[in-house]
């Protein structure tokens, strides 16, 4: 069976004060800062995917992504002004964008059942402490049916003075780090890296093909972003697209190095949490010990290893990160 492309991801984008919302809401932009938390949304979020805009525990509007770009002179352009920190004295700009399309206007409280998904991250978070939260396709399907359909021509165009472009980039190498043109590569970026790899190749059969299912079942199934537990929070959830009579959850914890029998307990306790429907959980690290690899196995858990097929010194793209993943499962 061939696989469909993958469906577009939504998510609801935090917003720090009334004032952005209203730039955000104005123009049909998003916009994320010069940080590791900006550059991982910018990276996470593409192009065709739907986001809302959450701000005082209200959704607003549903938008599809049209555009994306990260503006090398982003110190100097509107809309937004720069955030400033009194405890940490750092000041933050906005140099990655997205430019959106309005298709439903609606507030809406995250006290509504439809939203749960969502609200559970929030609450389990004590707070929002995040730029974004991925919501899964049910919620979409409920959003796409809340307030009224957008009328035309609604949003202000806002006009940039001349300006240029920037690919963010990624190293393991410190001494090239030049944020936010050139990065570190972090756990957060890689774990999205992996989430788009699951979706967009065959990786997703053979984990399935693993845990005794179908590998040609996975278009049955939905990869979601980070998921908050009362244990903590897991990096990669895999679940049914559409639950009927059954959830069948799959349980994924990224680690930038190697595995330790830790990590492993951890992802031990997620699987537990999740209960009966939870059927695997799949630790995927740069390397393990054979003590590791042993003490997986007697608890039921899966491995896998990753290789980004790039050299230390490299200095790469996050689509190239996407597309260079190799994974091994034991």
């Amino acid at each position: 069976m061939e696989r469909r492309g993958p469906a577009p991801d939504y998510f609801l984008v935090a917003v720090s004060n009334r004032q952005n919302l209203d730039l955000c809401l104005k123009y049909a932009l998003a916009g994320f800062p010069n940080s590791g938390a900006g550059i991982w949304t910018f990276c996470d979020i593409h192009q065709g995917d739907y986001i809302s805009f959450l701000y005082g525990a209200r959704a607003y509007n549903l938008y599809q992504v049209v555009t994306k770009e990260a503006i090398r002179e982003f110190e100097s352009l509107p809309p937004w002004p720069p955030l400033k920190f009194r405890e940490s004295g750092r000041t933050y700009h906005f140099p990655f964008r997205l430019r959106l399309e309005v298709r439903r206007e609606l507030t809406e409280s995250l006290v509504r059942p439809e939203f749960a998904y969502v609200a559970e991250n929030l609450l389990l978070r004590a707070g929002y402490r995040r730029t974004h939260f991925q919501a899964d396709q049910t919620t979409l399907q409920s959003v796409s049916q809340m307030g009224r359909p957008a009328a035309t021509n609604n949003c202000a165009y806002l006009e940039l003075p001349e300006h240029s472009t920037f690919a963010p980039q990624f190293t393991n190498d410190r001494s090239r780090v030049q944020p936010p043109f050139v990065n570190l590569l972090s756990e957060m970026v890689l774990q999205s890296a992996i989430r788009h790899h699951l979706k967009t190749t065959d990786a997703l059969g053979r984990i399935l093909d693993r845990l005794g299912l179908d590998r040609e079942s996975a278009d049955e199934f939905e990869v979601l972003g980070e998921k908050a537990l009362p244990q903590g929070h897991v990096d990669i959830l895999i679940k049914d697209r559409v639950p009927i009579a059954k959830a069948r959850k799959i349980v994924l914890e990224v680690k930038l190095s190697a595995g330790s029998r830790r990590d492993i307990d951890q992802l031990k306790d997620y699987v537990r949490e999740l209960g009966p429907e939870c059927i695997g959980g799949v630790l995927i690290a740069k390397d393990f010990s054979l003590q590791s690899k042993r003490y997986a196995r007697s608890a039921g858990l899966h491995l896998a290893t990753y290789d980004l097929q790039l050299e230390r010194h490299v200095v790469t793209t996050f689509e190239e990160i996407t597309d260079s993943i190799s994974l091994t499962l034991f």
